[in-house]
């Protein structure tokens, strides 16, 4: 798994722990919907690291609880 599913992955993780919509985490986050949309529909688009602290304030969790998990830490290293 690269680096963007497994955000993707972890996002709607959270989503469904919290029983909140994508839709209903854009307004938690102050994150305009479409962003949100484009992490998952943009198979090039990487979510920046801004927007990722935009997720992780609006559901009380911090980068180290977001990232922090067996499948961020078995990633392999992407190469350009």
């Amino acid at each position: 798994m690269d680096l963007t599913n497994t955000i993707q992955n972890r996002i709607r993780q959270l989503c469904a722990e919290r029983n909140i919509t994508i839709n209903k985490l854009s307004t938690i986050c102050g994150i305009t919907q479409s962003t949100l949309n484009n992490i998952f529909t943009r198979p090039n688009n990487k979510p920046t690291v801004s927007t990722i602290k935009k997720i992780c304030d609006g559901l009380n969790i911090t980068l180290v609880d977001f990232f922090n998990t067996p499948d961020f830490n078995n990633l392999e290293q992407e190469i350009q």
